[in-house]
């Protein structure tokens, strides 16, 4: 019900409190270093538990294969194919977006429109998957966005308040898939290569063909990228056939990443990794990219005769 995220605030205000009461309290600190060690990972502990009740259980449910029946194996001729597929939409929809293939695709909406978008693109797919209902809407943009893209991030879900945070500096062609994303993990589902595939389900089915084309951009970048390390030659092949205005949003999304790069980054990088592994998602920062497989085999399912789905 806040228009701002609640869940910032907090961690600001803690944060603040946190700093004042190591001010007040330095020499006795100094004095008893253990018992300010204890009490710190008292407080500590009892966050990690908070966290774990109020949200990170859902590192341990039922992964979406199980949920929708599909499995993330493919072979090299099936990446080749889908990626091909991918190209095609996304240079569809870029030119229907600009009237030529040259020209980068800009969205025309401010951030407030596209979250309103998104919670509508999740009430379409409602029917069909109801395991996806956004009950209880609240996408925002975080008042962290400059330290989430410092760090590498185009967003997170505050545990605490299941505010689903985007990264408001993100290119605007890009928001959508991730808005997407994070809305995935406000629904529970804590894998990475999850909410990567929610988010492209509900952006892709969206009726809006900006929301469309963000999707299907998002999804072909795995792809190449997924492609590149099995056969540079096919990978080579398809590139040539991307439309230059949807390489020009590639161009445009490289070079935000490109601005913000610190000698940090790695190291956030490498404690998230850790994270998710400690939290039951054994490939890391690398299930991200596990979104292919997914993307693979529910076309695969949907173009069967017999797909429910």
């Amino acid at each position: 019900w806040l228009p701002i995220s609640f869940g910032d605030i907090l961690y600001t205000v803690l944060g603040l409190l946190a700093v004042r009461y190591i001010y007040k309290h330095w020499k006795s600190i100094k004095r008893k270093p253990l018992l300010f060690l204890r009490n710190t990972v008292t407080v500590l502990s009892i966050v990690y538990f908070a966290f774990h009740l109020l949200w990170g259980l859902n590192y341990y449910r039922q992964p979406i294969t199980w949920k929708l029946d599909i499995e993330r194996k493919y072979t090299l001729q099936e990446l080749v194919d889908f990626t091909k597929y991918i190209t095609l939409q996304a240079n569809a929809y870029q030119m229907q977006l600009t009237g030529d293939s040259l020209s980068p695709v800009h969205i025309p909406y401010s951030k407030k429109e596209i979250f309103q978008k998104t919670e509508e693109a999740y009430g379409n797919i409602q029917k069909q998957y109801p395991d996806f209902e956004y009950a209880h809407p609240s996408l925002k943009s975080s008042i962290y966005s400059l330290p989430l893209t410092v760090m590498g991030y185009g967003g997170y879900l505050n545990p605490f308040t299941n505010e689903a945070q985007v990264n408001g500096i993100t290119p605007l062609f890009r928001m959508p898939a991730v808005s997407g994303h994070e809305v995935g993990h406000q629904l529970g589902y804590s894998a990475e290569e999850a909410t990567n595939f929610i988010g492209f389900l509900v952006t892709s089915q969206s009726e809006d063909p900006y929301f469309k084309y963000s999707a299907y951009h998002h999804a072909l970048g795995y792809c190449l990228n997924d492609l590149y390390l099995k056969d540079e030659q096919q990978y080579n092949e398809i590139l040539a056939s991307v439309n230059l205005g949807v390489r020009k949003n590639f161009k445009e999304l490289q070079d935000f990443w490109k601005k913000y790069e610190n000698p940090m980054e790695p190291v956030f990088k490498s404690v998230f990794n850790t994270f998710l592994k400690v939290n039951n998602q054994k490939e890391g920062i690398k299930s991200y990219n596990s979104v292919v497989g997914l993307m693979i085999n529910h076309q695969n399912r949907l173009q069967a005769p017999s797909s429910n789905l």
